[in-house]
């Protein structure tokens, strides 16, 4: 039976937040640790991704704010009987104008944010590719805690159940790893607080950017870039100057920074059409099923040993992910909740919570 044209915008959509997904994490393992590419600064590698998305960020905005001028005259002339009002895509993207006052609001959240993707970049830096998944496999962990503990949401039994297969997973995972790294391992787990922490404050601080995760993400990446700096001058100078008549001096290092740094800001745009193309709970299904694979073609691609309690801890792990997505739709769809005040601007929270991956190496 031919698939309809459905089916088939969604099978793209997915196989293509996939490819984006895994290249990404791909990418960036390579860049910390491959011998023949990567350099010894983490942080310099991450602050230029955050420097690319910035970049991004402005040109999408330029073009966004093309877009606005034409959707707005293509209105005028289909009210006058002609043209065509269909919308584009980059009229979700605000013009990046720069405000010191907004960007000194945004900062406490910028300084979660270094956190999260330091820590991230760090962890695929020392662990295997097919670790990562269960090295950071604690964020939901902590978002229930942090959660409790700073706003005060209550949790079931049915959800402590599930995290608690998580952390079971995470224990047999790490004592089935052959590499096991404990510097890996202890970034895993302190990128998961800041993941959870992002969560929070993102959630603060949207509304002083009008509730828009794109100029959120600008201010996010402006602020990081800068302070990124005094850390890579004092910690990692050394290093770069080292490497500029080496990886520095290489087309294909600079190629896989950019594409990296491209795959970054991409994650959030597809992760955002997936959800729209299918629903937030086929989103997570998705991301579950993409991590298992991620996991066990690294086997394979990079050549990581791999034990029965390894993989083992990899789908016990997995299995509670996806046991707390289910249980949380099931619990958010009994209850009746009234809409936000502040609806992020798509009209879906749940395109929020899916750019909050929008960084490199998630």
């Amino acid at each position: 039976m031919a698939l309809s044209a459905q089916h088939t915008h969604i099978a793209m959509v997915v196989a293509t937040y996939w490819f984006v997904s895994i290249s990404m994490v791909y990418l960036n393992k390579m860049l910390m640790s491959n011998e023949g590419i990567s350099i010894d600064a983490p942080l310099f590698v991450t602050w230029f991704q955050c420097v690319v998305t910035t970049g991004i960020c402005y040109l999408a905005g330029l073009v966004g704010d093309r877009a606005r001028k034409s959707h707005s005259y293509k209105q005028v002339e289909s009210s006058d009987g002609g043209g065509d009002s269909q919308k584009s895509f980059f009229l979700q993207f605000p013009r990046a104008d720069f405000d010191i006052e907004t960007a000194k609001r945004v900062f406490p959240l910028s300084v979660v944010f270094v956190g999260m993707i330091t820590f991230n970049n760090l962890c695929l830096k020392f662990v295997e590719v097919s670790f990562y998944t269960v090295a950071r496999s604690l964020t939901i962990v902590f978002n229930v805690a942090f959660s409790f503990l700073m706003l005060g949401v209550p949790t079931s039994a049915r959800v402590g159940g599930c995290l608690g297969i998580v952390v079971l997973g995470f224990l047999i995972g790490s004592g089935g790893e052959i590499n096991f790294s404990i510097t890996g391992t202890v970034a895993g787990v302190c990128s998961s607080v800041f993941v959870s922490l992002n969560s929070i404050f993102t959630k603060k601080v949207l509304p002083v950017v009008d509730d828009d995760h794109w100029r959120l993400t600008f201010y996010n990446n402006v602020n990081a870039s800068v302070l990124f700096l005094p850390l890579i001058l004092f910690l990692e100078s050394g290093v770069i100057i080292e490497a500029m008549s080496h990886q520095l001096s290489t087309t294909i290092f600079w190629s896989a920074m950019m594409v990296a740094g491209f795959f970054g800001f991409s994650i959030g745009i597809v992760s955002v059409l997936q959800i729209k193309a299918t629903s937030p709970l086929s989103h997570n299904i998705s991301g579950t099923a993409k991590a298992a694979v991620q996991s066990m073609m690294a086997f394979s691609i990079w050549g990581n040993a791999a034990t029965y309690m390894g993989v083992l801890g990899i789908f016990i792990v997995l299995g509670g992910s996806f046991l707390y997505t289910l249980v949380k739709m099931g619990e958010g769809g009994r209850k009746s909740t009234p809409a936000p005040s502040n609806p992020p601007p798509n009209g879906n929270n749940d395109d929020l919570e899916a750019l909050k991956s929008s960084q490199v190496g998630k």
